[in-house]
């Protein structure tokens, strides 16, 4: 799996650099400078490593510690510290998310939380859903981001349809003072990138506007993969006062190259050693690439325009109105790995010739209004609101005609392209629309000199049609659609210390119409689940930090499953329990000092299944412990001022290659290195990922679908501001 928008936005900046200086006088002005958010914003600047408010958890701006779920915020500071180039790599060190499954893949963000795939239903920006159904996603360029935010357990109530698991949640840079910055940098393939993030603020305060973008290029770690991508995002803030904004933010995306190796790959020959006949072939290699270089290709040209409203009453009641439209074209054709030959020698693979046409496009509005209200002892902070989410995908489908006697093999250890494939048939041709609409109020209550209540209650209506066009194994057309509503609800309960200790629990019920269809054709039935949370806050007197403790049971209803016999199709199980703790905690210890720590650890089962055999098993991919932890120092005084060391250390657990639980994928440990130097407007930085160079498997998607982690890979950049 992998617009003249732009130019509109563009377009409607003006010229404020004429505003700093009147063109009537030869008087030449101070240059304006107006600060941004400080550090204690919910969608602005992150302070080092510890943030204090976000709105993901609550739809309003509230402190982390006062959310009765788990919720982690990795800030610009905190995604450059780790020289992550990808909103996955920038999740690696967070408790309760599993990034990466599936090795480096340049097109996708493949995130897990609490166990359970966010990509498709569980991936968020400004607060409004990246919603994803087969190859019909759309990616987000991490440059454009002040931060990440990870909002752990069911979210619905807040945001209709989504992940139980969990969501994530991007947060763009927005208009936010005076900003000139450049960065470029180089790996050791010799991918190079330039980007750039340039704002300013009119003279007069009212207009402020921001663009930023990054452009990259170049070969990559596999075998055969190369080209460029690139992406700018354009926003502007009219404020005429301060109970007024309006915020516009468009982005114009493209990405045109071919495919990664290093995945699709077979568990024998990766995880453990391929023996055919007493005879040890050893492991394929992980930069290797079985695609056909003369047909592979990745293109995808995205585009989206939205806006942020606000306006505050004078009786301190806000309205707030925001929405987005969002389009996308992927076209994509590759080769890949389907274990190993039937048909060839010892050493040969068999390959799927695959390709899919897609087009993807969602809109989505959410209206709001907040404000405070005091009965007697108890100060309510009141959230109510409508929002609608559409969603459409047009995609054919196709792959090689199956003919039992060649399956396009291809040897794993000397590799020759250029062999005949099977020729490509469509297996799927379908037009899908899924439409939410849901209404939802929260009640924020304070009382007692610490007592904490949130509640939350929604309903949603949904509506999903499809209709499937001819493909060359069905001539014929059909229609089905599938109606429903159901009603999702959260109550938590928090107590606040003076010491900065705050307990809480909290229990959520989710409902999540999912789009698809089945092996045989049937529409998915909606998923359905409760959360129980109980945990421990802590936001220390003495320090600037953040600690987290959480003990959480989900339960998850008709579940959609990838098939243990058809990597493009999907079954529905009908249950599963995740169960677990997870502890995080961030420090900004001084100034020049940050540490992170987190541990994960799960028990992830089958609860209930139509095959009896899975019963008590572990799902494959995840892997169910999980610890990291990170430190970043920068030195002062001396000739070595502005010289900044920083390592980390990411523990993988094992997880299983298979939902029968028959064959496991070993655990490993990462070390990760960054050596930094700034001076004045100027640094450098190198980012060393896998620093001993470990080969390992991240995980496994059946026994004939493992995929290789990321190796070593050294990333230089260097960045001024003026």
């Amino acid at each position: 799996m992998k617009l003249l928008l732009a130019g509109a936005a563009i377009a409607m900046i003006p010229p404020l650099t004429a505003f700093a200086q009147d063109a009537q006088t030869a008087t030449q002005l101070e240059p304006v400078v107006v600060e941004g958010d400080a550090g204690d914003s919910a969608t602005g600047p992150v302070d080092g490593v510890v943030a204090k408010k976000t709105t993901t958890g609550s739809k309003t701006a509230t402190a982390l510690k006062e959310i009765p779920q788990s919720v982690s915020v990795i800030g610009r500071q905190e995604i450059d510290d780790q020289g992550a180039q990808k909103a996955d790599e920038a999740l690696r060190y967070t408790a309760g998310v599993f990034t990466q499954p599936f090795g480096p893949d340049s097109d996708t963000n493949w995130i897990f939380i609490r166990g359970f795939q966010a990509t498709a239903t569980g991936v968020y920006m400004d607060g409004l859903q990246l919603f994803s159904y087969g190859f019909g996603g759309f990616y987000v360029d991490s440059f454009g981001l002040e931060r990440i935010e990870v909002l752990k357990g069911p979210a619905s109530v807040l945001y209709g349809g989504s992940n139980p698991g969990g969501i994530v949640n991007y947060v763009s840079k927005r208009p936010d003072g005076r900003q000139r910055y450049v960065e470029t940098g180089v790996n050791d393939a010799g991918n190079v990138y330039l980007g750039f993030d340039i704002g300013d603020v009119a003279k007069d305060g009212v207009v402020s506007y921001r663009v930023n973008g990054r452009v990259a290029g170049g070969d990559t770690y596999s075998d055969l993969q190369d080209g460029w991508r690139g992406f700018i995002s354009p926003s502007i803030t009219w404020q005429p006062d301060e109970q007024t904004r309006l915020t516009v933010l468009a982005n114009f995306s493209h990405i045109d190259e071919n495919h990664n190796g290093g995945s699709f790959l077979p568990y024998e020959g990766t995880v453990v050693d391929r023996i055919v006949g007493g005879v040890n072939y050893g492991r394929i290699d992980r930069d290797a690439n079985f695609t056909e270089p003369s047909i592979d290709l990745y293109k995808r040209e995205q585009g989206s325009l939205g806006y942020e409203f606000e306006h505050t009453f004078d009786n301190d009641w806000t309205v707030r109105s925001n929405a987005r439209f969002t389009a996308a074209d992927i076209k994509e054709v590759s080769v890949n790995p389907n274990g190993w030959s039937t048909i060839g020698g010892p050493t040969d693979l068999a390959r799927i010739n695959f390709d899919h046409d897609t087009q993807a496009q969602t809109f989505l509005l959410d209206n709001q209004i907040e404000g405070k209200v005091v009965t007697g002892p108890i100060e309510h902070t009141i959230l109510a609101g409508l929002d609608f989410k559409y969603y459409n995908i047009d995609q054919v489908q196709s792959s090689g005609l199956y003919d039992p006697n060649y399956d396009n093999p291809i040897d794993a250890f000397d590799p020759v392209y250029g062999s005949p494939l099977t020729p490509r048939v469509s297996y799927l041709n379908q037009d899908l629309t899924q439409k939410q609409l849901g209404f939802y109020a929260q009640d924020q209550l304070r009382f007692g000199d610490g007592w904490l209540v949130t509640l939350n209650g929604r309903y949603d209506w949904a509506w999903l049609e499809a209709d499937n066009g001819p493909t060359f194994y069905s001539p014929t057309s059909s229609t089905q659609s599938r109606t429903g509503g159901d009603f999702s609800g959260r109550a938590g309960l928090a107590y606040e210390f003076d010491n900065g200790i705050t307990p809480y629990a909290s229990i959520a019920t989710f409902f999540n119409p999912i789009i698809g269809t089945d092996a045989n054709g049937d529409l998915f039935k909606p998923e359905e689940g409760v959360q129980y949370e109980v945990g421990v806050k802590y936001e220390p007197t003495f320090i600037d930090g953040l600690f987290t403790l959480s003990l959480f049971d989900l339960t998850r209803q008709n579940v959609a499953l990838a098939s243990d016999t058809d990597p493009f199709a999907q079954v529905q199980a009908d249950e599963l329990r995740s169960r677990g703790v997870e502890i995080e905690g961030k420090v900004n210890v001084t100034e020049d000092l940050r540490v992170t720590a987190a541990l994960t650890a799960y028990d992830i089962d089958f609860t209930k299944s139509e095959d009896p055999s899975l019963i008590g098993k572990t799902p494959f991919i995840v892997p169910e412990v999980m610890a990291s932890a990170s430190v970043d120092y920068t030195l002062r005084g001396g000739w070595y001022d502005g010289i900044s060391i920083g390592t980390g250390l990411r523990y993988l657990g094992s997880s299983w290659a298979d939902n029968e639980n028959t064959a496991k994928v070993p655990a490993v440990t990462l070390a990760d290195l960054k050596l930094g130097y700034e001076k004045e407007n100027w640094g450098v930085d190198l980012n060393i990922t896998n620093l001993f160079d470990k080969t390992y498997v991240a995980s496994c998607q059946t026994l004939v679908t493992c995929s290789y982690g990321e190796g070593r890979s050294f990333k230089l950049k260097a960045h001024t501001t003026w």
